[in-house]
């Protein structure tokens, strides 16, 4: 028996080699990237750098936030939902889709009025009510002011999205002072702690909070010290306040997005690293913010996610995020 075992695994390693020596002499073949969504999504990215006040408008490659191809069904019907950085990127993706599923949506922006002006417009296509709110989220008086203006407009708070960021690169960590450090933690984590604050006393049983985490709050990035670290931090912070708000009927989890092509990345990065922007991927291309903004509607929905909370969901790209 051992030899006839012996013989046989021979044979299965002579067949290999032979046909890994007949793939060595066929041409190559350029890989396109993969695409296994509702439309083809571009693969190309601009080499662009743009500045932090410029707007979503002014990327050579117009974000795709609307997903045509999604088709509302009432998942958040007569709900109001808060977001924080709504005006452009992952936050407008998530209020259009929250409008197309029936709810009200309030947007916290920084100072980008002509992006938060987009934001409404698109909401208010779908048919429902858009409140900008202009205010920043290390403030605790304007997380106060935007929860308070937000129920005293629609009269209650069913879900509050997360999401405002800043983010920077580094060759090391010499190179980020106090400031910069206390400005990413502070914007990143302690924006999403003074939201929570300010929006608990609203939020009844059946309520939910979303929390924006990243991919590299699960791996890391060399180059994104102090975000990553936030990142990671809003992971934790996702599960701790999940265990201690489930009591009260308040689900909690967040969605980790891999490289999704808004403002954030152009604005931080030198032009020719924008070009080659989300390549890493098993993709090999970044996200559009549409195909991340139904992962909020997922979490956001009790006929959906009612039972779920504790969650980082990863939206990557990859097939080794977590």
């Amino acid at each position: 028996m051992p030899r006839t075992t012996l013989e046989k695994q021979k044979s299965i390693h002579e067949t290999q080699d032979r046909l890994d020596q007949r793939k060595k002499r066929e041409p190559a073949t350029t890989k396109r990237p993969p695409q296994t969504g509702a439309r083809a999504q571009p693969t190309q990215m601009p080499t662009q750098h743009i500045q932090a006040d410029d707007t979503e408008s002014d990327l050579e490659l117009e974000p795709r936030f609307l997903a045509p191809d999604y088709l509302g069904s009432q998942k958040l019907q007569g709900q109001v939902a808060l977001i924080t950085g709504g005006d452009s990127g992952i936050g407008r993706a998530v209020a259009v889709l929250f409008a197309r599923e029936g709810a009200d949506v309030a947007v916290t922006y920084l100072t980008n009025t002509e992006d938060a002006e987009e934001t409404r417009r698109c909401v208010e296509a779908e048919g429902r009510q858009c409140l900008l709110l202009q205010g920043d989220v290390k403030d605790p008086a304007s997380c106060e002011q935007a929860v308070n203006d937000t129920v005293n407009t629609f009269g209650k708070l069913n879900v509050l999205v997360n999401n405002a960021a800043f983010q920077k690169h580094a060759d090391s960590i010499e190179d980020i002072d106090e400031d910069r450090l206390r400005e990413t933690w502070d914007t990143n984590l302690g924006g999403y702690f003074r939201m929570t604050r300010a929006a608990l006393p609203h939020l009844r049983e059946g309520a939910c909070i979303i929390n924006t985490g990243s991919v590299t709050g699960l791996r890391g990035s060399a180059h994104l010290l102090d975000y990553s670290a936030t990142k990671g931090a809003i992971h934790a912070f996702t599960k701790s306040l999940a265990s201690n708000l489930l009591p009260r009927g308040i689900r909690v989890n967040a969605v980790a997005p891999g490289p999704v092509w808004t403002p954030l990345n152009p604005t931080d990065l030198p032009a020719e690293k924008v070009a080659q922007f989300g390549e890493k991927t098993d993709f090999r291309r970044a996200a559009q913010p549409e195909e991340l903004s139904p992962a909020y509607v997922f979490l956001a929905s009790p006929s959906c996610a009612g039972y779920i909370t504790g969650v980082v969901l990863p939206v990557t790209g990859s097939v080794d995020a977590i």
